[in-house]
């Protein structure tokens, strides 16, 4: 690193995505934090909160439903309901107050569900019927996973409309494009991995027919808001919810290839370890990079100097941080200052009111 330069000179600098110009190159990971209110509907709290963190290049909200039979977490909010949309129009309309920019991810949860989310009790659905090992924490408390119900061939086109449907209603909501949830074990992933698609009609089997959902949802995402507002996140080596894939590699490869050709804002990787030369992380990374000639963004523990070398050397464009951002509501200023950072509450993450969410202290605050 060249003497006299701030260890953030790349990190910290504006940057474009698409037609926006980003003011660093920081993003706010989407984190779930449980605090919607009735019908699923995000409130004066969720303004706070991301009002707060504007000062991100970009704002990646929380997972949020794009239909009621994505919901699979307490108290997380959707963009179905007009009421849903009216709620999310104070949070864009805040973040754009402060100068910000953020974009709404699109969700559904797939098998990690449970009857008791569900309309009428119905079972979750899923590529096949394959059950998640482990519990999950219903209304009525922890639940072991039931067995999803295997979509109908003629049933997936009605999903992928949910997903347009979705990102339709975000940029109704003012947000500035939306991020397409493929990660951590969701229905798009489900799809993707051949742990959990044992179909055996043109969404199954080969490869080519597992990465056709996310390739369907993408298009119909894309024509209904544009390329240029859409980002899609994957999560290639994770094994959260129970994922497993007998060749990572090939499978991510495949779908990185076939989204480079949707011309995206994006593609959004988590990559634990990824700062590490010569780890798997690293590794995928680096395969992933070669097949999607668009902006990358990283994500995976990543402290300042790792964001900065990661970009300096070219391997991403953007870095998102998840946990820092979380307890540091003005982490670009903390960063550019060295100053220390507020430690996270771990108890307060999921759920409960103010506490652990819109309370932590800004650099200013906590020197005064």
């Amino acid at each position: 690193m060249t003497e006299g330069l701030h260890p953030s000179r790349l990190l910290l600098s504006p940057a474009p995505l698409g037609p926006l110009t980003l003011r660093n190159r920081m993003a706010m990971a989407p984190m779930t934090r449980c605090r919607a209110g009735a019908g699923h509907v995000p409130t004066d709290l969720h303004v706070l909160y991301y009002r707060q963190r504007a000062s991100a290049g970009l704002i990646l909200t929380e997972a949020t439903q794009v239909c009621p039979e994505g919901i699979g977490y307490l108290d997380t909010p959707g963009i179905h309901s007009d009421e849903q949309v009216a709620a999310w129009r104070a949070v864009t309309d805040a973040v754009h107050e402060e100068g910000g920019r953020i974009f709404l991810q699109l969700w559904h949860v797939g098998r990690v569900s449970h009857p008791d989310f569900q309309v009428d009790g119905a079972l979750p659905v899923a590529p096949s019927a394959i059950a998640p090992a482990g519990t999950v924490r219903t209304p009525s408390g922890p639940k072991a996973y039931v067995t999803p119900r295997a979509l109908d061939r003629e049933e997936i086109a009605g999903v992928v409309a949910q997903f347009a449907h979705g990102a339709r209603r975000a940029i109704d909501a003012g947000f500035d494009g939306v991020e397409i949830h493929a990660a951590n074990g969701y229905l798009i992933d489900q799809f993707l991995r051949d742990g959990t698609n044992h179909r055996t009609d043109d969404y199954g089997g080969a490869l080519a027919n597992r990465v056709r959902f996310l390739s369907e949802v993408t298009a119909a995402v894309v024509e209904a808001v544009g390329a240029e507002r859409v980002g899609v996140r994957l999560s290639p080596l994770s094994g959260y919810n129970d994922m497993s894939d007998s060749n990572p590699f090939e499978t991510f490869g495949v779908a990185a290839q076939e989204l480079d050709r949707f011309g995206l804002a994006y593609l959004h990787l988590i990559a634990p370890e990824s700062q590490n030369a010569g780890s798997e992380s690293e590794r995928m990374v680096r395969h992933l990079r070669a097949h999607f000639q668009g902006p990358l963004m990283l994500n995976g523990g990543y402290t300042r100097d790792a964001a900065e070398a990661v970009i300096a050397a070219g391997l991403a464009d953007f870095v998102s941080f998840g946990v820092p951002f979380l307890a540091n509501p003005d982490l670009p200023a903390r960063f550019a200052a060295s100053a220390p950072l507020n430690a996270p509450n771990p108890a307060t993450f999921y759920g409960g009111g103010a506490v652990g969410y819109v309370d932590y202290p800004s650099l200013e605050l906590a020197q005064v």
